[in-house]
C-alpha cells in the first residue's frame, strides 16, 4: 500500500508543497479567512507572521515578552496574536496563536535567490496539531482531518 493510500485511508488530507529555489516547501494557507503564501518549517517552534500582517490577516495582537530568535538574527521583538482560525487544505483549527516579528530578512533572503516574499512561517506547533507526515519525495503535506 503507497503512503498516500494510507494516510487518506486514516483521516488525513494532502495539500501539495512547492519546492522554491531557496530549497524551502512553500504553502498556502488561509488566517481567519484570508489566504497567505507560508514557508513550511519543522525547525521553527512556533507558526509566525510578519509585522503586516496585523491587516492582511485581521490579527488582533498585543506585546510579548518574547523575543524572536532566528536563522540570521536574533533578540528579535514581537507581538503575539490569539484565538486564529487556520486553514490548510481541507484541514482547520480554531483558537492558533501566531507570533508576529520582523519578516525583512527573511523576505530579502527570499528574494535575493529569485523565490516569492512570504507572509509567514507555518511551524511545528501548526504540524504537531495536525499530526502532519510530509511526503518529501512527492512533495506533499498530509495533515490529520
Amino acid at each position: 500500500m503507497l503512503l498516500q493510500e494510507f494516510l487518506l485511508s486514516q483521516g488525513y488530507t494532502k495539500v501539495k508543497l512547492h519546492l522554491t529555489k531557496t530549497n524551502h516547501f512553500e504553502i498556502i494557507a488561509r488566517i481567519n479567512g484570508y489566504k497567505g503564501l507560508f514557508i513550511l518549517d519543522t525547525g521553527a517552534s512556533s507558526s509566525c507572521v510578519g509585522f503586516e500582517a496585523v491587516e492582511t490577516f485581521n490579527l488582533l495582537v498585543e506585546d510579548s515578552e518574547i523575543r524572536a530568535v532566528g536563522a540570521g538574527d536574533s533578540n528579535m521583538p514581537t507581538q503575539i496574536s490569539k484565538r486564529n482560525k487556520v486553514k490548510i487544505g481541507k484541514w482547520k483549527k480554531d483558537k492558533v496563536v501566531l507570533v508576529l516579528f520582523n519578516l525583512i530578512h527573511v523576505n530579502q533572503g527570499l528574494i535575493k535567490h529569485k523565490s516569492n516574499p512570504v507572509d509567514g512561517i507555518i511551524g511545528a506547533d501548526i504540524l504537531k496539531k495536525g499530526k502532519a507526515v510530509i511526503d518529501y519525495q512527492k512533495k506533499y503535506l498530509y495533515l490529520k482531518l
